[in-house]
């Protein structure tokens, strides 16, 4: 059955109110009370069920945001009804899906963060240049310099023809790669250009500063061009901000993903991959569980070697010493349990730790004559305790969930024992381990390496 005209109108108006349109904006403006601002805007656009991000700073506003045509329209009309937000150029592009996730509204120091005073857009940048007319320009063959001021990441998705990369990775390393371009340029015209024009608005007049004498921006940025001259003259594909990725001249998504790890673009090829698994790893971040190991080892050493130096047991500190009482010493005065049970210390020694204060039971120091009894738990403080020097080379050979191999020198011993605490292997490793309780399985000791 052949439609009525009713019901084309019909069909064609549902497709149009499912598809998703994005818009982007910014304008340089001077702005106050930015957080009833926020507040506002943020209630607008849940209101209107739409999606991304708005930043706001005392320099303007920057936005990208999707939803459905009728409640866009309805945003638009907010801004262009706002006096500060008067005649802010939209720009327009359409997608199948929402291409963010949630709305946020947040105040910045700057909504193109760049760093470097001075430059207020709000009150001058550089003359721009119609798409029109850089496509003319183009169209002549002029002798123009194209300069992509996007970050390396984006440019190799696409570019202008003959368009110079200012080979950064972020735009705040912009100022620095601006006094590397050669002086051969800087009287010669000069037309910059980036994915939707705000960060041009900065870079201009930065450029003006360090002497380039004709300086343009290309009005709207890639997308205004693709939006008024499609693809001529570019080459590519153009990085987008959401989860689109990028856009063809067309304005039309691509196929091109992005990895949310390492955050590198990937073809067609790269998504098919085995070594790609959304949300976990690409074909550039993918890591072999042998090479996961070996970094994790890696990691593990340059932790114990960094605890190690200086030496815990080189720093005074108060050691604790436990003094557990056996059975056979049961119902002994303390001072001949101590002399008994340490046969090898001068006789007096213990008395005088006594007197000093320094046995303590519960943290509470013991009496002369105390009573002492079988499984008590008694301590020897050791205060400003310093222990001798000892080869801390020890290199870890084996992680995994449950158990750990080292390799140590052969004076390191493995617990606390003799004159020897914190410069213990069980101490640094229970040190680089937080959380965890490093137990002794199996040992080669003594005078042999293991």
């Amino acid at each position: 059955m052949i439609p009525t005209a009713v019901e084309l109108r019909d069909s064609i108006e549902g497709d149009l109110n499912t598809k998703f349109v994005n818009i982007s904006a910014y304008k340089f403006v001077s702005l106050e009370r930015l957080a009833d601002r926020r507040l506002e805007l943020l209630q607008r656009c849940q209101e209107l069920n739409l999606k991304g991000t708005i930043l706001l700073s005392p320099e303007g506003i920057n936005l990208f945001v999707a939803g459905l045509r009728s409640n866009i329209n309805s945003m638009c009309d907010f801004f262009h009804s706002q006096t500060e937000y008067a005649g802010l150029p939209i720009k327009e592009s359409e997608s199948a899906e929402q291409p963010f996730t949630r709305m946020l509204v947040r105040i910045k120091k700057e909504i193109i963060a760049f760093g470097v005073d001075g430059i207020e857009p709000s009150t001058r940048t550089s003359p721009k240049l119609k798409p029109s007319q850089l496509k003319q320009w183009l169209d002549e063959g002029r002798d123009v310099t194209l300069l992509d001021v996007r970050n390396d990441y984006e440019i190799s998705l696409g570019s202008f023809e003959r368009a110079r990369a200012i080979g950064i990775d972020n735009f705040r390393n912009f100022p620095t790669a601006v006094r590397e371009l050669p002086d051969s340029i800087k009287q010669k015209p000069l037309v910059m250009f980036c994915t939707g024009g705000i960060r041009c608005e900065k870079a201009g007049p930065l450029m003006e500063r360090e002497g380039f004498a004709n300086v343009y921006q290309l009005d709207g940025g890639i997308l205004q061009y693709f939006a008024v001259c499609g693809g001529t003259h570019y080459r590519g594909e153009c990085f987008v901000f959401d989860k689109r990725v990028a856009v063809d001249p067309q304005l039309n998504e691509t196929e091109t993903g992005q990895c949310y790890v390492c955050q590198h673009l990937l073809s067609q090829p790269d998504q098919q991959s085995e070594k790609y698994v959304a949300g976990q790893h690409c074909p550039y971040c993918y890591r072999s569980p042998t090479e996961i190991a070996q970094q994790r080892i890696r990691y593990r050493n340059s932790q114990i070697h960094a605890f190690c130096d200086p030496l815990p047991g080189m720093q005074a500190y108060d050691n604790h010493r436990p003094l557990n009482v056996p059975l056979r010493f049961e119902g002994l005065k303390i001072e001949q349990f101590l002399d008994d049970y340490h046969p090898h210390v001068e006789n007096g020694y213990w008395n005088n730790e006594i007197a000093a204060g320094r046995i303590l039971f519960k943290n509470q120091p013991v009496e002369s004559g105390s009573i002492v009894w079988a499984g008590q738990r008694l301590v020897h403080l050791l205060a400003g305790s310093i222990e001798p020097a000892v080869n801390v080379d020890i290199q870890l050979i084996y992680e995994d969930e449950y158990l750990i191999a080292v390799d140590k020198p052969a004076p390191l011993p493995m617990h606390p024992c003799g004159r020897f605490n914190r410069n213990s292997l069980s101490y640094i490793l229970n040190a680089v381990y937080p959380g965890e309780k490093i137990r002794m399985t199996h040992r080669l000791d003594a005078n042999t390496t293991g």
